[in-house]
């Protein structure tokens, strides 16, 4: 039952890891899987880096993100995967992209921090209410942060890690803190060892929070292990690669699939590796078949985590490709392909097991060049 709930929760991932996966070509690739990508019903807007929130009713909250003329925005589209039409609901208060969010116990859909239309981080948290379609403005975290990571803890409290306040390239944080829905309050927790940004946060079947890769002027290996309990950061086995937007899914066994991002000198990479908590370790796990970054990546019902989309900036290529990885075999498989090559998106898994893909953008760069199209995987 803990697995089940710990899995459903999930939207918002020691020994040396073998690195030669990185090159994209591996014998733990196989054949092509069948899956199929089907255009659905376009956003009110175009949105680039928004946050995408499965509600308990089975609609998808979209919120935020950049907008037409490159510019953060404050609007808000409900997805109905009946209907597969999305229809406007309450704006946020605050312009944001590049946010984190998570669903709280209660079904209120929690958004934090970002980068506001200033082009700087900011310190602001919202609260979405479903029954309401409304958003609430609740306490400021201590400092502003764009890209952190955001956690539901087993105890219904949030944890907040790193991100950056004002530079992306000098100023990643190491700080954290705690948000309490009961009280709408933040307050300080342990710092981790390495300050990051665009790192991954999984939580753990022993209710702790495995931090992996991300960003402080390099690109960072560096995990670590934060514990509720005593609310400390703790460094745990080394990954082997450094990862900044890497993705990390929690897998069924309880073990955790961090897969591509960018490596050293922001070569793209093609490997995977697998994280043990019984033993603190991570192990090289099979290569994509095609090298990618800033992809999305969903755990399935059956298991296999799908991958889909990214970025190669040595190439300039946005993908449309799409990928399983199958945790029995350790492979990768090819899988239908998006309709249009995304990067800067996101998704969110339905109650029916497909997969919500939306907005994004699909050409490399800056600029205005974000998308409200949208998307649904089905392995039917």
């Amino acid at each position: 039952m803990k697995k089940t709930l710990l899995i459903a929760l999930y939207v918002c991932i020691g020994a040396s890891l073998v690195s030669c996966g990185d090159s994209g070509s591996s014998s733990s690739t196989s054949s092509s899987t069948s899956g199929t990508f089907t255009a659905t019903g376009m956003m009110s807007s175009p949105r680039s880096m928004p946050t995408a929130n499965l509600l308990t009713d089975g609609r998808v909250l979209v919120a935020g993100g950049v907008g037409s003329g490159a510019s953060a925005v404050a609007s808000a589209d409900l997805y109905d995967p009946i209907s597969r039409t999305f229809t406007p609901t309450g704006s946020m208060s605050n312009p944001r992209y590049a946010a984190s969010s998570v669903r709280l116990l209660d079904g209120r859909i929690f958004v934090a921090g970002g980068e506001g239309t200033s082009g700087t981080g900011i310190d602001s948290v919202e609260i979405y209410n479903p029954a309401s379609g409304t958003w609430q403005v609740t306490a400021s975290m201590s400092t502003p942060r764009v890209n952190p990571t955001a956690t539901l803890l087993n105890s219904g409290k949030v944890l907040v890690v790193g991100g950056y306040s004002y530079d992306s390239y000098c100023c990643a944080l190491s700080s954290a803190e705690i948000y309490d829905p009961a009280t709408g309050s933040f307050s300080p927790t342990g710092s981790m060892s390495t300050a990051r940004r665009n790192s991954t946060a999984t939580l753990l079947e022993n209710g702790t929070v495995l931090i992996a890769g991300g960003y402080n002027g390099s690109n960072l290996d560096a995990p670590e292990i934060y514990d509720p309990v005593t609310g400390r950061f703790s460094v745990t086995g080394s990954m082997g690669t450094p990862r900044r937007f890497p993705t990390a899914n929690l897998l069924l066994d309880g073990k955790v699939l961090i897969v591509g991002g960018y490596g050293a000198e922001n070569v793209v990479l093609a490997s995977a590796s697998l994280y043990n908590m019984q033993t603190g370790t991570f192990s090289y796990s099979g290569s994509l078949n095609t090298p990618t970054g800033r992809q999305t990546s969903t755990l399935l019902i059956d298991g296999k985590v799908l991958i889909a989309g990214g970025y190669n900036p040595g190439a300039d290529q946005v993908l449309s490709s799409a990928e399983l990885y199958d945790p029995i075999t350790a492979t990768f498989s090819v899988t239908g392909s998006m309709t249009v090559p995304r990067w800067r998106h996101a998704e969110a898994r339905l109650l029916n097991g497909d997969v919500l893909i939306v907005g994004g953008t699909s050409v490399g760069g800056n600029g205005d060049n974000a998308i409200a199209s949208a998307e649904t995987y089905s392995r039917k």
